[in-house]
């Protein structure tokens, strides 16, 4: 209880320092609070012992509730990575010790999985949850690995299961990990925080600080760091289209839930959600943003058809995962998506509205805001949408990166995949969104240029 207590006050003065806008990274061993763990941090750890400087927050490498010199031995072994464990503040800004190496850890949901991948530690995953099993073009490794029921979306978890595949580590999705602790008291339990992308202000994110721990656990921070820079780099560059845009050059946008056939509820998402960052990063403004509710930390909010009806957005993005047919990394056909859009603009209701009327409402597949980097490449695409003569970047040429450098995939946009629609039009007769082959229907069929 005291040594919790002390985490507690420690996580204070780390809040406090961090609101400076200098990058702390939230392992023991950082002693002198800064970006990484390295010769500064024994240096710092010889002035405490001396007497010269007050203990920081994250001195006690160790983790045993002092500084002294088993801290500097850590902090090298921690350099050379040849620790035995580490500690560190997780998502929720509680004390995690891991023991190390990972060999065997069970991963939830597609962001921690696709993290796996991009750290190139997918041989170390010994359980998955049953999402890996809906994207097998996706994730070629990991749908192969045990298939562990109930963890997410957390229904019933099977700790029976989960605990006979031996783990030295899970990797779980929700903030909410007391009962998980509970039923697997010898498993560290690992939160990130990768949850929280931030696409406006990425360095102090807590996913970015989330992608640097993940490095660290899982021995790979070389991995971990070239991804940084270039997740950073690439909401730079859609920055440089976008964050001077006078306030009447940004259109207004409904980001929202796609309705279900005879549902006329409305769900829009609040600031901290991936999606709504995704609009401000591209250039939009949500309608969203002068609702109570938009600041608070719920991610979704329900809202009144006539509100969106009253504020009269110029475009609107709907994002939706259940279509049928399906769409994704796993379909190639377009025919459930351009249907679903189809039957949202033939609502009455909305007829009069100024997207409806200049054909701009769009449907987004939901990968672009639930894994790892979708956030920052369905961003790309919404810049494309809402500025396509300014922005000079090509969304699927980033989006094929990711899926090439990073998650290492042998996969081709241009044969497979649909992730938005109706399609952007990238040059002459260039679709990006939706595979090759309906490049030649789409360009001839005027019916679904109108809808």
């Amino acid at each position: 209880m005291k040594r919790c207590l002390i985490a507690v006050i420690m996580l204070c003065g780390l809040l406090a320092q961090a609101s400076a806008g200098d990058y702390i990274l939230h392992i023991y061993g950082n002693a002198n609070m800064d970006g990484t763990i390295d010769m500064k941090d024994i240096e710092y750890l010889q002035e405490i012992i001396a007497g010269s400087v007050n203990a920081s927050p994250l001195a006690d490498a160790n983790f045993d509730g002092k500084v002294d010199e088993n801290d500097i031995s850590q902090v090298e072994m921690i350099i050379n990575d040849s620790q035995e464990n580490i500690t560190i503040l997780d998502g929720n800004g509680k004390p995690v010790t891991v023991r190390l190496p990972v060999e065997r850890a069970i991963v939830e949901h597609l962001d921690n999985s696709e993290m796996m991948m991009i750290l190139k530690r997918t041989d170390k995953v010994a359980g998955v949850d049953l999402a890996m099993s809906k994207s097998e073009k996706e994730f070629p490794d990991l749908v192969k690995k045990t298939g562990v029921s109930g963890f997410s979306p957390a229904t019933d978890p099977d700790y029976e299961q989960a605990l006979s595949l031996s783990p030295d580590l899970l990797l779980t999705f929700s903030n909410k990990t007391a009962e998980k602790e509970e039923k697997m008291p010898e498993v560290p339990v690992v939160f990130a925080g990768l949850y929280y992308p931030n696409l406006i202000n990425p360095e102090n994110s807590s996913f970015t600080d989330a992608v640097h721990k993940l490095g660290y656990i899982m021995q790979a921070r070389e991995q971990a760091e070239e991804y940084i820079d270039w997740h950073i780099s690439k909401i730079d560059e859609i920055k440089s289209y976008t964050e001077n845009l006078a306030e009447e050059k940004r259109p207004k946008v409904l980001i929202a839930t796609l309705p279900k056939e005879g549902d006329n509820s409305i769900f829009t998402y609040a600031k901290i959600d991936t999606l709504s960052q995704m609009v401000t990063l591209a250039g939009g403004r949500s309608i969203a943003e002068d609702l109570p509710a938009y600041l608070e930390s719920s991610y979704r909010i329900e809202v009144d058809p006539e509100w969106v009806i009253k504020s009269d957005p110029d475009y609107m993005i709907f994002i939706t995962i259940v279509l049928t047919p399906p769409i994704g990394y796993d379909s190639d056909d377009i025919s459930g998506i351009s249907q679903a859009l189809l039957s949202f603009k033939s609502r009455p209701e909305y007829a009069n509205l100024t997207a409806v009327k200049n054909n701009q409402v769009y449907i987004i597949n939901g990968n672009l805001r639930n894994d790892a980097s979708k956030g920052l490449i369905g961003a790309a695409y919404l810049a494309r949408i809402f500025h396509s003569d300014n922005v000079d970047l090509d969304p699927e040429d980033l989006h094929q990166e990711y899926l090439q450098r990073f998650l290492g995939l042998d996969y081709d946009l241009d044969e497979h995949g649909v992730f938005i629609y109706p399609p952007l039009i990238n040059g002459p007769g260039k679709l990006e969104g939706v595979p090759d082959s309906f490049y030649q229907s789409y360009a001839n069929d005027s019916e679904a240029r109108a809808q």
